[in-house]
């Protein structure tokens, strides 16, 4: 039998070769893989989550799991991935703009901090929010908004999927450029608001393009600007904000996958590198497109640094609107 003192070294050894391995990733994933998503089956992100991870765990080799966590604007499912999963890339998070730069100027306490909490991996995704009004309204320009705008000073009405999501602000930002005063119509998400402005209960909102453009083929509403430096190859005919007279009134909604801050670097780097192959793939690409979302790839640091340019622009145009959750 072996001695007391050579069990406890054949048992320190066996520890550190352990954590040895743990440190440097290389048994990585040796068991499912869950993907957090803050929104509820059926909803825009798990239209994209859901086709990634099934992706993911291909070249993985694991199960992937979505576990939709809805609530609270995003801030319940990234409370639970922040604060009570390990740092070990088991539990990833499907994140927003909204919930990562916005929601933190809104809440007293989120339950995490975006810039600390979370190791981004690369951004996934993103669509424009456009200026949508009814068919069945008069207008047809960005100008014809305005002009009635300015003429009923807080009668027209714009609708979003609650107070202080990026449609609200965009509204907002649209406010401020433009010198309008509008009253904003919270709903309790963004398909409520859309049904009312195709219903005819409300004139206008602002919306991902993503989420408007069947309805714009099928002629239930007209998209009359994009919210983005640029025209979208989608709507090719629909002019910027700028070009449509209200420059600066830029939003972008964009999504990413990030981990728990203190996340090993091997396991870091092997996300990254599958992660980058999946959304370069036209398999998963090509239907994502067509739907209306310009599939993005970044480095950690590229994701991180759009993180913070957009925290600290969200943090002015809520302070600047004095926008609160009620």
């Amino acid at each position: 039998m072996p001695s007391p003192k050579a069990s406890l070294r054949a048992l320190f050894a066996a520890l550190l070769a352990s954590c040895t391995l743990a440190a440097t990733g290389a048994d990585y994933p040796d068991r499912p893989i869950t993907i957090v998503v803050p929104q509820p089956p059926g909803g825009a992100a798990d239209a994209v989550a859901r086709p990634f991870g099934q992706l993911l765990s291909q070249r993985l080799g694991q199960a992937v799991v979505i576990d939709n966590r809805p609530g609270a604007n995003g801030n319940i499912a990234a409370a639970y991935v922040a604060r009570s999963q390990p740092a070990d890339g088991y539990t990833i998070f499907f994140g927003s703009v909204s919930t990562l730069a916005v929601n933190p100027h809104l809440y007293k306490s989120t339950g995490f901090d975006p810039l600390k909490d979370f190791q981004p991996l690369t951004l996934t995704n993103q669509t424009p929010n456009v200026l949508i009004v009814g068919a069945q309204t008069p207008y047809r320009s960005v100008a014809e908004v305005i002009a009635a705008a300015r003429a009923r000073p807080g009668e027209l009405n714009f609708g979003s999927a609650g107070n202080g999501n990026t449609m609200h602000l965009t509204g907002v930002q649209f406010e401020a450029r433009t010198g309008t005063r509008l009253t904003h119509v919270p709903y309790k998400g963004g398909p409520a608001a859309l049904n009312d402005v195709i219903a005819g209960q409300i004139p206008m909102m602002f919306h991902n393009l993503s989420a408007v453009l069947a309805f714009q083929k099928a002629g239930k509403v007209r998209i009359l600007a994009v919210a983005d430096t640029k025209r979208s190859p989608l709507v090719p005919d629909v002019p910027t904000m700028a070009e449509a007279g209200a420059p600066g009134v830029v939003q972008i909604a964009w999504s990413g996958m990030l981990v728990r801050s203190g996340t090993p670097q091997p396991v870091v780097d092997r996300l990254v590198r599958e992660m980058k192959a999946i959304l370069q793939s036209p398999e998963f690409r090509k239907p994502q497109e067509e739907q209306g979302s310009e599939i993005l790839v970044s480095t950690p640091a590229e994701f991180a640094a759009r993180l913070k340019a957009d925290y600290t622009t969200m943090g002015k145009v809520i302070e600047a609107g004095k926008v609160s959750i009620d």
